[in-house]
């Protein structure tokens, strides 16, 4: 049995995809058919940008879904017995497992990433992971904490991500660690 698994935003790196545009003709074609899709050079900005230019969510979000879908076409095997995806990567599964086609895919994250990043900058945010503490903990300390943090993503039993405004969650982080949180890290 074949499972592919996705990931969701936080798995950018500079670089991201030229390895990939070296070396495979179809990833050549599929990279300048994003650029043309999304409206400005995305390739470009994977492999040669800097980590703060591709940290931008309207850039994070394509050049993550290009990577992954592309990947999984280059590897060749493109009919896995099940996908998954984190967040993000579900739109790469849908793609991978025929479920939505590149170019709608594309559009979809695209338009995503836009809204997202419409809304960070309308108000200035951030999120943190929280490790080793029960979910009630963390949503009472959230709760508690002036201004607007809350959880955001449940990811797994004692990993919580909360977000809201910069100030709000960087006080939530110091009081998570007093309470006895094996990590409360702000992400980047």
């Amino acid at each position: 049995m074949k499972a592919f698994v996705f990931p969701g935003q936080g798995a950018q790196f500079s670089g991201m995809g030229k390895d990939l545009h070296e070396f495979s003709t179809l990833a050549k074609n599929r990279f300048e058919n994003a650029n043309e899709i999304l409206g400005f050079n995305i390739s470009d900005i994977m492999f040669n940008g800097s980590l703060d230019e591709l940290k931008q969510t309207k850039v994070t979000q394509p050049a993550i879904f290009l990577h992954s879908v592309i990947l999984a076409e280059v590897l060749g095997d493109t009919n896995p017995d099940m996908v998954a995806g984190h967040s993000l990567g579900e739109f790469s599964a849908l793609v991978v497992a025929g479920g939505l086609s590149f170019e709608d895919g594309l559009r979809l994250v695209s338009a995503r990433a836009n809204a997202m990043q419409a809304a960070c900058e309308k108000q200035p945010s951030t999120m943190a992971a929280v490790l080793g503490l029960e979910n009630k903990i963390v949503e009472q300390i959230c709760a508690q904490t002036e201004g607007i943090v809350v959880p955001a993503n449940y990811n797994c039993p004692g990993q919580i991500v909360i977000s809201g405004e910069i100030s709000a969650v960087e006080s939530a982080c110091e009081t998570l660690k007093e309470a006895g949180a094996r990590r409360a890290l702000i992400l980047p």
